[in-house]
């Protein structure tokens, strides 16, 4: 993959194209599905999507009762316990991930948290980035046989614009020098679409093809950890709550992206690519604002995805992927 990819191909959908927009008519009999995050906003809808055109897809929830309650009416998705910022929790449902599903066809990383207060997890990771990219990294290595066992399986991780807020920082990661809760959500979604971009090189060979994205402006759980003023201080929200925000989406518009992502025939021998409003997005210029869309270069530079893969493998432990087939 190279910057002159980040091209739009004419997709037929757009920003305010629904979940139900993108599936429609296909069938995904028979196929498989990991949704990190799918029993709450973008994940739960991409759950639902998936299910109704056929797909059997196993969520992995931090907080299985709840999960099992939110997906009752969900025919067709299973959940299994799982913490992303524990590893022996991750390995233990990746394991248990391989049995139920030798073969795995779409892998996709919704779950995240966003401008959470500081806390230390694991080993003293930042918890952003042990959530939002550690977690999902080491789950990813240990569902990479199922996943080429699909001959054709891809992989899809939620990022976000707020990747524009900083490359990675890698003087110092986990913030032991300062900590401020927007660089280091910004950091973990360059983390997002960086993984993506090594992954996809890694794995084209197996027949893995994976991909970022931007799912929009969309208020959903993922704003819990911040106080309803600081909402409306950014003009997100009013006093009750209500979305009033320009070029806000509904959580079915958030996870359009997503599963256009995961079934696009236009996207077919495709990969390492950063998408928004279900078209692969442009680069764009330093100093852009973030709401004008596009990606940094330096969230789809292939060398910094190489260095950040090392990094990752370095810290969690996880089951190297095959390499020198790329």
């Amino acid at each position: 993959m190279t910057r002159t990819d980040q091209q739009p191909l004419g997709s037929p959908f757009s920003a305010t194209s629904s979940a139900q927009d993108v599936t429609a008519g296909l069938d995904l009999t028979g196929s498989s599905a990991v949704v990190t995050g799918g029993y709450s906003g973008l994940g739960l809808e991409t759950t639902r999507a998936l299910t109704a055109v056929g797909a059997r897809v196993i969520v992995p929830a931090r907080r299985p009762d709840v999960a099992r309650a939110a997906l009752a009416a969900v025919p067709g998705a299973e959940v299994v316990p799982m913490d992303l910022n524990d590893l022996d929790s991750v390995r233990a449902a990746a394991a248990r991930i391989r049995d139920t599903l030798p073969r795995l066809d779409l892998f996709m990383a919704v779950a995240g948290v966003m401008a959470t207060p500081e806390l230390r997890v694991g080993p003293g990771w930042e918890s952003q980035l042990a959530a939002n990219h550690l977690g999902h990294f080491a789950l990813a290595c240990e569902l990479y046989p199922s996943l080429a066992a699909a001959g054709g399986a891809r992989v899809v991780v939620n990022s976000s614009a707020g990747h524009t807020l900083t490359d990675i920082r890698w003087h110092d990661p986990h913030f032991r020098s300062g900590y401020d809760k927007w660089l280091a959500y910004g950091q973990a979604k360059t983390a997002n679409a960086l993984f993506a971009v090594h992954l996809d090189a890694l794995g084209r060979a197996d027949g893995i093809r994976a991909f970022s994205l931007h799912p929009g402006k969309i208020i959903t759980g993922l704003q819990r950890e911040m106080a309803r003023q600081e909402q409306i201080d950014r003009g997100w929200v009013d006093e009750h709550g209500t979305v009033i925000g320009a070029g806000f989406k509904t959580p079915s518009q958030g996870a359009a992206t997503g599963l256009w992502a995961a079934t696009s025939p236009l996207l077919d021998g495709r990969g390492g690519l950063y998408l928004e409003d279900c078209e692969v997005a442009a680069v764009s210029a330093p100093g852009t604002p973030m709401d004008d869309g596009g990606v940094r270069p330096y969230a789809v530079d292939p060398h910094a995805a190489a260095r950040l893969w090392e990094l990752s493998l370095a810290a969690t432990g996880a089951t190297p992927v095959p390499r020198g087939r790329a």
